[in-house]
């Protein structure tokens, strides 16, 4: 019986140059084969500490004799291109690379912050780990085989039918597990919602004047004009919504001011929804953390048929998961999902998992830890600014993860300079003013206090505090 080769050693792809006499055996094979394990070291192709295959594998690979091989790797560690120790195999050499003559040398790293108060991301040092490989063991170890296919495009029924009866109990949204779509973050949701509208053949969306800028071009991206609305002590104003095909707002905790929609103006969205036939795109971005406020329930429970509901892993769990979800009206559901493809595009086996960490009671142990953890950085930050900069007022802090520091006139630019040479991270509230709004520009911080780990939190409020008038 012929021996198979094909499960044996590593892969290591080379086009050694030189002829043989038939068996292998040349010496232009010989040396063909050194110069190309010589290049591909020197280059940087092989990193120091790599473990090549040995003599026998490469031959078979190659087909070559083993000999050749053998003499090549000893050519090598001779000349120091490669160690060969008993146990441990040949491996590349620890010596400095030298790129070829016609490659531009790497582009140097911006150095990471000291402390990063960027708002947006929560505490990744916090994610639950343990818990987390918990839930994907049992998951895995009882999904079926075909789930490892191509599967649905709205995504797995296990996590559409959790999501659905985890939703409809913590924010009052009524789904149908049919009609939910999950998505890889919301700005893959927002590119599908995008789509589908620009196929219904609409041209603008009606959004906040203060918002994220990486929606509002994902959007434009779809072939959607935005247009802002106004703004006001009370918050966004949907007075001034017409004939646009949609709104997009953050209801439950505006982004980044951290007012909700109050009760008037909700209703007003959804009466303008009902009368022009028009859809509320509602964010509920960090609907799970509220803090000194009764909760409010998604906007998408008073309407169903005119409100599309987007949720995410990317606050309560963390962003690199890439996991959010759509609640779409019926009418909108089959045109979202022609929009995805005819497979699904999230990984299922996060899928997976997190349809067992939310059945299981995980999730929600989670989310009330951390709705603890950050509360009490939020009454640590609002103390000090309290003590070392008491004309800063702070607002937005009832929910979410994130406060708005009024600044005085003018000052919003050279503060965020400051901290720059503090080594902090800072964002302007002018970072997420759309460019035609209305409204008057503010100066004002938006700070992130979700960001940093315990350990670093104390630095960060020190360093903020330092740069504030």
């Amino acid at each position: 019986m012929v021996k198979t080769w094909a499960t044996l050693g590593v892969d290591l792809h080379l086009e050694p140059t030189g002829t043989s006499t038939g068996t292998g055996t040349g010496t232009g094979v010989r040396r063909g084969l050194t110069d190309a394990l010589r290049d591909a070291v020197r280059t940087g192709r092989l990193a120091p500490g790599t473990r090549l295959p040995s003599s026998r594998s490469l031959a078979a690979d190659l087909g070559v004799a083993r000999n050749t091989v053998a003499d090549a790797y000893a050519d090598l560690v001779a000349e120091g291109w490669l160690t060969a120790r008993q146990g441990s195999g040949t491996r590349v050499a620890d010596r400095a690379v030298v790129p070829p003559a016609d490659t531009t040398p790497p582009r140097r790293l911006h150095t990471r912050p000291a402390y990063d108060l960027v708002p947006g991301t929560p505490d990744l040092a916090s994610f639950p780990r343990a818990e987390w490989l918990k839930a994907a063991r049992r998951a895995f170890t009882s999904a079926p085989y075909q789930a490892l296919g191509y599967g649905d495009p709205r995504g797995r029924a296990d996590l559409r039918t959790a999501l659905a009866a985890y939703l409809a109990r913590a924010r009052g949204v009524r789904a149908d597990p049919e009609h939910i779509v999950i998505s890889a973050g919301i700005s893959n949701g927002l590119r599908l919602i995008g789509t589908a509208l620009r196929a219904r053949g609409a041209h603008t969306i009606a959004v906040e004047s203060y918002g994220l800028p990486a929606h509002w071009q994902i959007l434009d991206g779809a072939g959607l004009r935005t247009r802002p609305l106004p703004f006001d002590e009370l918050g966004t104003n949907p007075g001034q919504l017409t004939d646009e095909p949609a709104v997009l707002l953050t209801p439950a905790h505006q982004f980044p001011m951290g007012v909700p929609l109050r009760h008037d103006r909700r209703s007003a969205v959804v009466d303008w929804a009902r009368r022009t036939g028009g859809l509320v795109l509602e964010d509920d971005y960090d609907g799970e953390f509220r803090y000194d406020r009764q909760p409010i329930g998604a906007l998408q429970g008073l309407d169903p048929d005119h409100v599309v509901y987007l949720g995410t892993a990317s606050k309560s769990l963390a962003p690199g998961l890439r996991l959010a979800w759509l609640v779409l009206p019926p009418s909108l559901a089959d045109e979202v999902v022609k929009a995805k493809g005819g497979v699904d595009t999230c990984g299922v086996l996060d899928q997976l998992t997190l349809a067992e960490f939310i059945t299981s009671g995980a999730h929600d142990r989670h989310v009330r830890a951390a709705r603890l953890r950050y509360r009490r950085r939020r009454d640590n930050l609002v103390e000090a600014l309290a003590q070392h900069a008491p004309d800063v007022h702070v607002t937005g802090i009832a929910a979410g993860f994130h406060a708005v520091l009024s600044l005085p006139p003018s000052t919003e630019q050279s503060v965020v300079q400051a901290a720059a040479w503090q080594g902090l991270a800072l964002h302007p509230l002018s970072s997420y003013r759309h460019e035609h709004a209305q409204a008057d520009p503010l100066d004002a911080l938006v700070v992130g206090y979700g960001t940093p780990p315990d350990h670093a939190w104390a630095g960060a409020v020190e360093a903020l505090c330092r740069v504030l008038p």
